[in-house]
């Protein structure tokens, strides 16, 4: 029996008296993209970092690719193969953008992955390309606006060659045709596009966002989160008539 691509088991994180995570178990596979969504401070960042190794766990297990990464380091998980943007961005403000990025391809992992580009420069530039502001390449992060902050934030991802892509609100801060034609790049990523490049297949996703008419368009499977608790996951067409989901959202009232 193969084992998951992804699988987490009975994940516990508690700050005092406040249950951020409780008991959370699902699985995933390597072709999915994930939604992770729950109203605000159901947990979703809080499982990311956990995910990450930026907080350990009070119990429960998280195997990626058949090995167990609690416990590791934040950046032993990059070299493994898990990236992850989060909405507090912190971008190094006095160095270009691009330099932001050349960062991200001096990992371990990203160096060996990107045998096929010869400079570094030119690796960061099609990073940039892929996020959609390379035209802003020289210019130093701290005059960026908040939406394409969040594009420099995908980019320094995207340059670690992740297989899984872990997302926190890709969305937030850009107007609808950026929200649009971020979207596009995500699933071309998730596809095998890095880059503009044609691969065997793209990085597994995890998308947490509550631009749910937006996320639910390029999703495979939802899991949602309530109070630290997994209340439901299924399709998009399951989870957004489930009435566990819409009292979360809604309250027991509904519409």
């Amino acid at each position: 029996m193969t084992q998951p691509f992804l699988e987490i088991k009975n994940l516990t994180k508690t700050f005092g008296g406040l249950r951020a995570v409780h008991n959370v178990s699902f699985s995933m596979e390597r072709d999915q993209i994930l939604g992770l969504i729950g109203p605000n401070g159901a947990g979703k960042t809080t499982l990311l970092k956990l995910m990450t190794g930026i907080l350990k766990p009070d119990e429960g297990s998280i195997r990626f690719m058949g090995k167990e990464i609690v416990g590791r380091k934040t950046w032993e998980i990059v070299n493994l193969g898990i990236t992850c943007t989060f909405q507090n961005m912190r971008p190094f403000r006095r160095l270009p953008i691009i330099a932001n990025v050349m960062v991200s391809c001096l990992s371990p992992r990203a160096m060996k992955k990107g045998e096929w580009v010869k400079r570094l420069e030119a690796k960061a530039m099609d990073a940039l390309e892929f996020a959609g502001i390379s035209d802003m390449a020289l210019e130093k992060a701290s005059t960026l606006s908040q939406g394409d902050l969040k594009r420099l934030e995908v980019a320094r991802a995207v340059a670690t060659e992740p297989d899984l892509l872990l997302l926190d609100e890709p969305f937030g801060g850009l107007s609808p045709a950026e929200t649009d034609l971020m979207a596009k790049s995500i699933k071309r990523l998730h596809k095998g596009g890095r880059f503009g490049r044609l691969h065997s297949e793209g990085p597994a996703m995890i998308i947490v966002e509550h631009k749910l008419q937006w996320l639910m368009k390029i999703v495979d499977r939802v899991i949602v989160l309530n109070f630290g608790t997994l209340i439901a996951s299924g399709t998009p067409d399951e989870i957004i008539e489930n009435p566990l989901v819409i009292e979360a959202y809604l309250g027991k009232g509904g519409i």
